[in-house]
């Protein structure tokens, strides 16, 4: 498949792609006794050790390592954290809101009846959640938890499952991120990939370059739009 064809099932990432995290940040920061530059380490603490999970065959719950990954980053700088009070601090994310440009886009991309869903590292039921929180779970044709994997993205086999699991074969697939490392695993899966390119978010230099990259979904969909359909 050439560029100019349109890919034939789209997979979207969900967290800080589709959902804005600031709150759950802001939470985070206030648990951390309001410091920023520690709040700022949190998601990629949790995203390590994801693949850290992985990498030992010792699958656990996005929300689970959320909570550690919390925990360790205030006991390496002397804050006292409880686990509930970790699990509390991460509440917000269940309901984070979309991006301004992502149901314009979304409904762009429906009306030219375009196969899509997501692909996420979060569990099953709070995938679920966040997307009818977001009143956006009706735009997509599937949705796609590694949970059911037990892998964690960017693990090249799971972009190859998610494209088995539409009966397409990766080169059909695009991946839409606002993550280097997860359009850099998509594309050497074999997906082609769309970056988007949200504030403090930057491509991976040395993963393979996206065949789209843009300020925002609305700019990605109306690319999309024009290429030619199969």
């Amino acid at each position: 498949m050439t560029d100019s064809m349109r890919p034939r099932v789209l997979f979207f990432d969900v967290n800080e792609t589709l959902l804005d995290l600031a709150e759950v940040k802001e939470s985070v920061s206030r648990a951390l006794e309001n410091r920023p530059e520690l709040a700022a380490l949190w998601f990629p603490t949790l995203l390590h050790h994801s693949l850290v999970s992985s990498a030992a065959e010792q699958f656990r719950p996005f929300g689970e390592i959320a909570v550690a990954a919390l925990i360790m980053i205030a006991e390496s700088n002397g804050i006292d954290l409880s686990e509930d009070k970790a699990k509390q601090a991460i509440q917000p994310i269940l309901s984070a809101p979309p991006h301004p440009d992502v149901v314009p886009a979304l409904r762009r991309l429906r009306k030219q009846h375009i196969h899509m869903g997501v692909l996420t590292n979060s569990s099953k039921g709070a995938m679920e959640q966040q997307l009818k929180t977001a009143n956006i779970y009706g735009l997509f044709d599937f949705t796609l938890s590694v949970e059911d994997f037990g892998i964690y993205k960017p693990h090249y086999k799971v972009y190859q499952w998610a494209a088995e699991s539409q009966k397409m074969q990766p080169e059909e697939c695009m991946m839409i991120a606002a993550h280097g490392w997860d359009v850099g695993g998509a594309a050497w899966a074999g997906m082609r990939a769309a970056f988007v390119a949200r504030p403090g978010q930057s491509l991976y230099p040395l993963a393979p370059v996206p065949e789209i990259i843009a300020a925002d979904l609305e700019d990605i969909a109306d690319r999309l739009i024009v290429l030619e359909s199969q």
